[in-house]
């Protein structure tokens, strides 16, 4: 993913206005087949990366293709809103006023009503649903920091609460169980990918009693996005949207290689892992592509599987 001048940035937009203005097959929105079009949005986002400073527009329009997000309802939104607080309110607001509260920017767009009010409204919407969905949701620790990405990208919060809801039902349905088991599934399969990867740091951390439970709990939990700056989480959630949020694990390993010198000859290695880095979105995505490369086949198929799968006991 090359840094770009203003002028090949301009051409990139216009590269992905093309393909987003083209008619897409019903078929494929039938079917749950991935047409041409998003295997191209998918090739441009790993190469070039999002232009969203160019063109506002684009990130919201390919995240609601990357999530297969047609059906927005308002009615359907409004009336979850009108029941006002759901069961868990009090929970909700616990967390809400601390969402990525450093972060000005994001505390400019997004009130902290917006939060309470997406939550509210997707605890309603399972509350309805319980009766025919395999998972029940309610809400759990994260819930908010997963949620203020789509209130910061997409231009309503009606559009935020679909995708929100979309991504969460589909794409890591575990990761917000009461047990939070994909996001402890997630952290014992990155101790086994980073073993593969890097032995030696491995033994080094597993030496200082440091296992990816205990470093990289926030991290694996809010797929990356309590690291700032806001502008490279919406980056590495472009990638992780484009291609599966499993490899979530992947980018946090590559942000401990990215600090491996420094964690390598500390003495106390917690100490730096407690803050990560400021998140750099491209060499981050560069090395977990690179990873991918070195994990056994049935490994990967386990980490792709990690945040959806149910496995009965």
């Amino acid at each position: 993913m090359a840094s770009s001048s203003p002028q090949s940035s301009a051409t990139t937009a216009h590269s992905f206005n093309k393909i987003l203005n083209q008619p897409r097959s019903s078929k494929s929105k039938r079917s749950g087949d991935v047409d041409e079009g998003t295997k191209k949005l998918r090739r441009m986002i790993l190469v070039e990366g999002i232009p969203s400073a160019v063109d506002p527009t684009l990130r919201p329009r390919i995240w609601k293709i990357l999530l297969r997000v047609d059906d927005v309802s308002a009615c359907t939104f409004l009336e979850y809103v009108a029941r006002g607080p759901c069961e868990v309110r009090e929970k909700i607001r616990n967390d809400t006023f601390r969402t990525l509260a450093t972060d000005r920017g994001f505390k400019e767009r997004v009130r902290e009503d917006m939060l309470v009010r997406l939550l509210d409204a997707f605890v309603w919407r399972n509350h309805d649903r319980q009766e025919t969905q395999q998972l029940g949701f309610t809400y759990v620790q994260g819930m908010n920091v997963l949620a203020a990405p789509f209130l910061y990208t997409m231009p309503s919060e009606l559009e935020a609460f679909f995708c929100f809801a979309k991504f969460i039902e589909e794409c890591c349905p575990l990761y917000v169980q009461p047990t939070l088991e994909g996001v402890h599934r997630g952290l014992k399969l990155l101790d086994r990918c980073l073993k593969i990867v890097d032995p030696e740091l491995f033994a080094y951390l597993r030496m200082k009693n440091l296992s990816a439970e205990i470093y990289a709990f926030p991290s694996v939990l809010t797929l990356c996005a309590c690291t700032p700056p806001l502008d490279q989480v919406l980056q590495l959630w472009d990638f992780l949207l484009a291609f599966g949020v499993h490899l979530n694990v992947l980018c946090v390993i590559a942000q401990l290689l990215l600090m491996r010198d420094e964690v390598m000859v500390s003495s106390s290695p917690m100490r730096l892992l407690r803050t990560f880095p400021p998140l750099d979105a491209v060499p981050v995505i560069g090395i977990a592509v690179t990873l991918v490369r070195d994990l056994p086949v049935d490994l990967y198929d386990e980490l792709v599987r990690h945040p959806y799968e149910i496995t009965h006991m």
